[in-house]
């Protein structure tokens, strides 16, 4: 009860802020932290607030109609911009701080909408669990003064599920959703295809009813299809659902008519950050140069 008196406690202080700030541009993905922030916003600011919402060929195509229609049933007000990060260099060649390219491109893009519609200030979805994270987004967000509400009113991860539960809002419970660019280990080439690869793949577990998916796309010396290595993590809990009754075999093979010449499990399971476990980073020398 003392958490929940906490967490409202927070949201409270979300809500100053949102008020305090008068008219708001929201990056939206149709997460957990930007539905969470999008709708609150709206119902502080009301008219003062928009959505905007990046796609590219990182966000996979569900999550794209989700977030439309999760903006849609809550008459949250949501532009959809193209964002061109595979046109920069930096961001392709996928160094480990690529989220800054990422970032650094959305809010290059954000910067004049916020100005054209008069809103005062860019808002996203960074919250106070992300601290200490290894996140290079931030570090473009604070080149562009970006706010992140979320985290500056306290709020942890754990603590805006439960709030969106108590809101009505069904991603309460959604599984975490990294761009589909973190599946490619830092220093292999993050291109459309490998993405696409992806999405389909995990579209494949996710049709299972598997709930924490992540296939980590490998690229062996000699490249292309004949190569391509999938990693499948699952939630540890889930991984004996894959392994019986034939589950496995089956995904394997529909794995393979998408292109991986080799289909693996990690039997550590599902956990965020596995590629930066990897003793190998590819660090661009100048994140603060954008390429494009």
């Amino acid at each position: 009860m003392a958490s929940c008196g906490v967490a409202l406690n927070k949201l409270e202080q979300l809500q100053d802020l949102l008020r305090s700030y008068g008219s708001c541009l929201v990056a939206y993905s149709g997460g957990v932290d930007s539905v969470f922030l999008a709708f609150v916003a709206r119902q502080i600011l009301g008219d003062k607030c928009r959505a905007a919402l990046a796609d590219s060929p990182s966000l996979p195509r569900r999550e794209l109609d989700e977030a439309v229609a999760i903006a849609a049933l809550f008459s949250i007000p949501l532009q959809i911009i193209r964002t061109a990060e595979f046109d920069n260099p930096a961001y392709v060649s996928n160094p480990n701080n690529r989220c800054y390219f990422c970032k650094h491109e959305l809010f290059t893009q954000l910067t004049p909408l916020a100005r054209d519609g008069h809103f005062a200030v860019i808002a996203y979805g960074e919250n106070a669990s992300d601290a200490g994270d290894h996140r290079p987004g931030a570090q473009a967000a604070g080149l562009f003064q970006v706010r992140a509400p979320l985290k500056e009113a306290g709020l942890t991860k754990s603590e805006i599920r439960a709030l969106s539960a108590q809101l009505g809002l069904p991603t309460a419970e959604k599984p975490q959703m990294a761009c589909l660019s973190s599946r490619v280990p830092y220093g292999e080439p993050v291109t459309p295809e490998k993405l696409r690869m992806i999405e389909e793949a995990e579209y494949v577990l996710r049709d299972l009813g598997f709930h924490d998916v992540r296939v980590r796309h490998h690229q062996g010396a000699g490249g292309g299809r004949a190569s391509a290595l999938a990693r499948i993590e699952v939630g540890a809990d889930e991984m004996p659902k894959l392994l019986v009754d034939g589950t496995f075999a089956r995904v394997a093979e529909a794995l393979r008519k998408i292109g991986y010449a080799h289909v693996t499990l990690d039997l550590q399971g599902y956990r965020r950050g596995s590629l930066n476990e990897s003793p190998h980073s590819h660090p661009n020398p100048n994140p603060n140069l954008n390429p494009i």
